[in-house]
């Protein structure tokens, strides 16, 4: 088996085990329901809807993933401007019904942060929880970074590996002055930017402007123009024809990831990561980030030109970059043992779970198991809803699409051969109309090789059953 084969075969089998299972993602439903039930005790917080965003809502989490959640407040069909201390104020008061509630522990309240938040732990597996008031800024990162994951499959699979090999080396902990999750995610969108081709435009090319900016007055109209724009430039990239295909494995990105950064150290000196126009910067020319006063910069896209790498110091930068080169100089050593690769890339609580877990089949899609995904599996379920007074919402049918060779005993009719899954996708408005942004077409470049080529699966394993993604709940 080559060096590139292994690293495949053990990439396939980290995925395996850090997608959600089906508790996992009940889990997150009854926390965010029992938080609702403090909210609703509280007067201050009358009208006040309990709001999922993150990895959660991107579908960029992994089992052991935390929680975000935003405390909506009433304000009409406006959006909402309370100001700093109002929120810090709210979020005092909620400090004190779940500890008078009980549930919770290491509850933390970070008034001085640039978001006020209050950290909680729930006693529902200690899955940790970011709370926050009116984050609307977080959910809409959330659905972009949701709607990004349909131009390649390969995103998110690269996304958990990341997350997961920078937290066996301690290099995902802003608290020790390295990298958010939101930064790694970004590092991977700046990958397939500047890998060659391309996987990804850059992200001015989907949304050419400062989403940050232009939540402002009418709730859902500024949401309904930020989706739609979004989905026809999605729909635009998807359908030319002209643009070069990249075929590269899983273990060919996630090598040359390591290599693109292997040098972080140097290169932040004067680069920043700017994802918004795909590239590398000058940061002495690029006067929104002057002056600098950071170890890195990844500039916010969706924000800018705020720093999402400023809790990162100079000496925790110097580390970082030494993971990078350490693990990229081990993955392409001469015959790399599985052993040694998962002691690599993945933390012990981790490679516990990783000698027991199935792997169904080592070709292109074999780390991944629909039923470690139910997040995407029952409608009944999803019951995320967009706050829009005219009806605006988002469905889809299973996120991490496109998809290949799933295998489904437990629902399959003919012996447990490989059984299609969906492509299909819509955006609606009131007036039922279907715009065509997400509509079926053929993706390239989702884990062909350049010997391989399987054309996009057109229908569910069960075609009598449509699953949908709201990105807001229902009360």
């Amino acid at each position: 088996m080559s060096a590139y084969s292994t690293l495949e075969h053990t990439l396939r089998e980290i995925l395996v085990t850090v997608n959600p299972l089906h508790d996992d993602w009940a889990t997150r439903f009854r926390i965010i329901n029992e938080l609702r039930g403090v909210v609703g005790s509280l007067e201050v917080l009358r009208g006040a809807t309990v709001e999922p965003f993150g990895s959660f809502v991107s579908n960029l989490y992994s089992r052991w993933g935390d929680l975000d959640i935003s405390i909506d407040l009433s304000n009409g069909s406006f959006i909402s401007s309370s100001g700093k201390k109002h929120k810090q104020n709210l979020l005092r008061q909620l400090l004190k019904a779940m500890r008078q509630k009980g549930g919770w522990h290491s509850l933390q309240f970070i008034p001085s942060a640039r978001v006020p938040i209050l950290k909680v732990e729930s006693n529902l597996q200690n899955i940790s929880c970011d709370i926050s008031i009116d984050n609307l800024q977080g959910q809409m990162k959330s659905k972009f970074l949701f709607w990004i994951n349909e131009l390649d499959g390969r995103f998110r699979d690269m996304v958990l590996l990341v997350k997961e090999w920078a937290k066996a080396h301690n290099i995902n902990n802003p608290k020790a002055g390295t990298f958010n999750s939101y930064s790694l995610s970004l590092l991977v969108v700046f990958h397939f930017q500047t890998c060659v081709p391309a996987i990804f435009p850059p992200l001015q090319d989907i949304y050419p402007g400062n989403i940050a900016d232009d939540l402002t007055g009418l709730r859902a109209d500024a949401e309904k123009y930020i989706a739609e724009t979004c989905a026809a430039n999605i729909t635009r990239f998807r359908l030319d024809k002209m643009r070069a295909v990249n075929r590269s494995s899983l273990s060919e990105l996630f090598i040359s990831f390591l290599g693109k950064f292997s040098d972080i150290s140097l290169k932040a000196s004067n680069l920043g990561i700017c994802t918004y126009r795909g590239q590398w910067e000058y940061i002495e020319s690029n006067t929104r980030w002057l002056p600098k006063t950071y170890a890195i910069f990844v500039e916010d896209p969706f924000e800018q030109p705020q720093n999402t790498a400023r809790a990162v110091n100079s000496k925790q930068l110097s580390r970082i970059s030494e993971a990078f080169e350490s693990t990229y100089r081990r993955l392409i050593s001469v015959h790399p043992s599985r052993n040694s690769l998962l002691d690599t890339l993945v933390q012990p609580k981790t490679l516990r779970f990783i000698s027991r877990a199935p792997v169904r089949n080592h070709s292109h899609n074999a780390g991944y198991d629909e039923s470690t995904n139910p997040q995407w599996q029952r409608s009944e379920h999803l019951q995320l809803q967009n706050r829009s007074s005219n009806g605006v919402r988002y469905q889809t049918t299973r996120p991490q699409l496109p998809r290949t060779g799933y295998f489904h005993p437990q629902n399959s009719s003919d012996g447990g051969r490989h059984q299609p899954s969906p492509q299909t996708h819509t955006v609606m408005n009131s007036s039922s109309q279907v715009h065509p942004q997400f509509q079926n077409v053929r993706h390239e470049g989702h884990y062909n090789n350049a010997s391989t080529r399987k054309p996009p699966l057109q229908t569910h394993y069960n075609q009598g059953q449509q699953r949908r993604w709201r990105p807001r709940f229902d009360k």
